[in-house]
């Protein structure tokens, strides 16, 4: 599901300028992770030795020196468990460069003159896979990074599946039809998931997505909602609903334990965009784990036509391993505690939205509309399409007041909503983003593929004529 991670990604850089990144991999924030006692003293002789050399002459990368890897951009570096590992970083180009790997600890520290180098040496003691990359900002997301793979590389668990919600998976519009009683079955699914490329995670979900289903009604129906726990489950699951108007927004009533199920019957009372998660204690950790959805409640009337619907969740995640481990990673409830995610994701997994399989597409002249929420558990997003504005943002998920127009950026809180509607006019590739853009190294992006006709009278290269 997400082989297609290797997709180049776009982010505006220094001045305003769009630059290419490299693939999501590449950013592995191991420094959040614990440091491993690994670096040696000058006196024990390397195994294994490595020579890097810096190139700006085509974006940013390393190049091989000698050996198998000379000529190479960014090249796989190996070695094997209980190798002393030698990298020599060489200023190829004159511009200030560094090589660190946080796992081990070690930095070359910056070099600024055109042949000047240094080296890292260090210890390598267990099979894994290392990011090697230059620290100094900007460098790492313009492409200087590489692996250094330790033996044989861990793997996702054989029978992880995909739980990316597709954005597209959005229920018909109600219109203008008369109150109804609308009936809904979830069942809560505990699902070993692909979090990222080799890398799985017990997730808990809605019916074995993330984001749970997209329920619609509209106000004045009556909702019976069942839930199953199925008997396969070792924690109790509850829903949540920000649209009930009762107890627990209905969770007081669906505590569900493993092999039952229950039913609550609620009126819709108030037209909107709401977020439903679970709440079972720790609340907290089943959301942050997957639990969470979003249920709208259409005026009387309906919305107005749009040519195409998207939904999008984003949630924060924390791992005990650090972003970027293969293998199958557990929980963390410290992390969760001390707000320190490990991954932030739209729709359930890292760079899930930037696959050609999940990515949203359009074509020039549409009207879209998206539904975005966030689960959290903890953090604000400031939504931002990069390249877009927002022709209408209903806030907060509100759809009886007035819409603001020309809008670049929303603030939606966790267990918060918000509706965002806008024409395409210009062809081409442009990406949803958490404005707090660190966080696109940590899994949080996704693509819009707009097609159709250029716009030369909007956009085009070159000066006004």
């Amino acid at each position: 599901m997400l082989s297609h991670l290797s997709h180049r990604l776009m982010l505006v850089a220094a001045g305003l300028a769009l630059v290419a990144l490299a693939p999501l991999e590449a950013f592995s924030a191991s420094a959040a992770g614990p440091m491993r006692p690994s670096r040696v003293d000058a006196v024990q002789t390397a195994t294994v030795h490595y020579t890097l050399r810096t190139d700006t002459s085509n974006g940013m990368a390393f190049v091989g020196v000698g050996g198998d890897i000379d000529g190479q951009t960014n090249p796989t570096l190996t070695a094997a468990p209980g190798d002393v590992v030698e990298i020599t970083m060489v200023n190829g180009d004159g511009v200030t460069h560094d090589l660190a790997l946080d796992e081990f600890g070690v930095s070359t520290g910056e070099i600024s003159t055109k042949g000047a180098q240094a080296s890292v040496t260090f210890a390598v003691t267990q099979n894994g896979e290392y990011i090697y990359y230059c620290s100094i900002p900007g460098h790492r997301l313009a492409g200087m990074w590489g692996k250094l793979e330790v033996g044989a590389p861990a793997a996702a668990a054989p029978d992880a599946v995909s739980i990316v919600r597709d954005p597209t998976d959005v229920p018909d519009p109600v219109g203008r039809r008369a109150p109804q009683l609308v009936k809904v079955h979830l069942t809560a699914e505990e699902v070993t998931g692909l979090l990222a490329d080799g890398t799985s995670y017990l997730y808990y979900t809605f019916d074995g997505k993330v984001p749970g289903p997209m329920l619609r009604a509209r106000v004045g129906d009556t909702i019976e909602l069942s839930l199953t726990n199925p008997s396969s489950s070792k924690m109790v699951h509850s829903i949540d609903l920000h649209a009930v108007t009762g107890p627990g927004g209905g969770s007081a009533l669906l505590q569900v334990q493993p092999g039952d199920t229950k039913t609550i019957t609620f009126k819709a009372l108030m037209p909107g965009l709401f977020v439903y998660h679970c709440a079972t204690p720790s609340v907290a950790e089943h959301i942050a784990n997957g639990m969470y959805g979003m249920i709208l409640v259409e005026p009387a009337g309906g919305l107005p036509k749009v040519d195409k619907e998207f939904y999008v969740m984003q949630g924060d995640m924390y791992t005990n391993q650090p972003y970027g481990t293969k293998g199958m990673l557990d929980f963390d409830y410290q992390k969760m505690l001390d707000e320190q995610p490990e991954y932030f994701v739209f729709n359930g997994a890292a760079g899930a939205l930037a696959t050609d399989e999940h990515a949203l597409r359009a074509r020039v002249g549409d009207n879209i509309r998206v539904f975005f929420g966030v689960g959290g558990p903890n953090f604000t997003s400031s939504f931002h399409i990069i390249g877009e504005m927002f022709d209408k943002l209903y806030n907060y998920g509100s759809l009886e007041t007035p819409p603001m127009t020309g809008v670049q950026t929303t603030l939606v809180p966790p267990g918060g909503a918000a509706m965002v509607e806008l024409k395409l006019q210009v062809p081409g590739k442009y990406i949803l983003v958490d404005h707090a853009l660190s966080r696109l190294e940590r899994g949080l992006v996704g693509f819009l593929y707009v097609e159709g006709p250029d716009a030369p009278d909007i956009y085009r290269q070159g000066p006004a004529e």
